[in-house]
């Protein structure tokens, strides 16, 4: 019998070698759907899976804090990737690929594991209502995403979570038809970025006690990533005035920004290219972990550094997923995904 992970990384290795951008998102996109712009976001129907897009996941990361005081993060992620723009033949498996990953990242640690599946056997999925994601037993689920249970663990480490929104979801760039390039390329992409978080994490000493604040983003399309990009920085921040912020730059032959500034009352003011200005400070042979961000149009500026510089993903597609802090004009907490830098161990 052929290996079902030795299955899923030939596939995805063979779109790879064809890629275009960063992990084959800037590839050519002929047959697959694509976003519109005339078609908003809608709810609850858009938390299943996409399946005529060609990449699509649910990613959730949260800012935690053990009960004395020690800082970490957690992340978990599920992944579908079609294989085909093509459904499947009569009694053929759907040509999907699933990926999930988890990790648990403090000051001194960064531990991950990494869970594949094909589509059609049950082993992976998402389901609109009751809202559900799974892969294996790693599951994110609730009546809706509004109220949520997260659980994942690897052979380093366990978590459990539960996470309840206090705020609504929302919707970035138009409708939840979010742009990622001069040349137009896009997605659809919507978060949920008011959890309030409780659970525990195991790091190998027994289960310990856990609280703080959780994002959820979903995001889909086909050819999100114009080819001449190579990767994003990617910020989630929760300011202590109670707003929120979501700002990214895709880097490329011209570099291009996007984000979203969230009021404490759940009200988002979309930021355009020129409303971002952002500067990494220079770390010898790997990605940036510290940063300056700001919003001159909204008095925001703020320093931003990492947790753990070493928040590397070994993964299948390598990238760098980890907690901030970040001060000057606001304070408060978040995550930063980094994606295109070679790691430099």
């Amino acid at each position: 019998m052929i290996n079902r992970r030795a299955l899923i990384l030939s596939a995805l290795a063979a779109s790879q070698a064809r890629a275009q951008g960063f992990a084959g998102l800037g590839t050519e996109s002929a047959g697959y759907a694509m976003p519109d712009p005339a078609r908003p976001i809608r709810f609850p129907q858009d938390h299943a899976p996409h399946p005529r897009y060609r990449i699509e996941w649910w990613y959730l990361t949260a800012p935690l804090s053990f009960e004395d005081g020690t800082e970490l993060g957690i992340q978990w992620t599920l992944f579908r990737s079609a294989l085909s723009p093509e459904p499947a033949g009569p009694g053929g498996a759907p040509p999907q690929a699933w990926l999930g990953h988890a990790a648990v990242t403090t000051a001194d640690l960064h531990v991950v594991s990494e869970r594949y599946a094909r589509g059609g056997t049950g082993q992976a999925g998402a389901t609109a209502a009751p809202f559900a994601a799974w892969i294996d037993e790693w599951q994110m689920q609730g009546a809706t995403p509004a109220d949520l249970t997260l659980s994942a663990a690897g052979p380093d480490f366990r978590y459990s979570l539960r996470l309840r929104a206090q705020g609504p979801l929302i919707r970035h760039g138009q409708g939840g038809y979010s742009v990622k390039s001069q040349a137009g390329q896009a997605s659809y992409y919507y978060s949920q970025p008011f959890y309030d978080a409780a659970g525990t994490v195991d790091l190998g000493d027994g289960p310990r006690a856990v609280s703080g604040a959780g994002w959820l983003d979903r995001e889909w399309s086909s050819q999100p990533l114009a080819e001449d990009q190579s990767g994003w920085d990617w910020f989630s921040l929760n300011l202590d005035d109670g707003r929120r912020l979501m700002a990214f730059r895709l880097r490329g032959a011209q570099d291009y920004k996007s984000g979203t500034l969230i009021g404490a009352d759940g009200k988002a003011v979309p930021l355009g290219d020129g409303d971002i200005l952002l500067d990494p400070a220079a770390r010898e042979g790997g990605p940036p972990t510290r940063w300056r961000l700001r919003l001159p149009g909204h008095d925001l500026d703020v320093t931003i550094t990492a947790l753990n510089p070493d928040a590397y993903m070994a993964t299948r597609i390598p990238y760098w997923e980890g907690p901030v802090a970040f001060e000057g004009t606001a304070h408060g907490r978040g995550y930063l995904e980094m994606t295109g830098y070679t790691n430099p161990r």
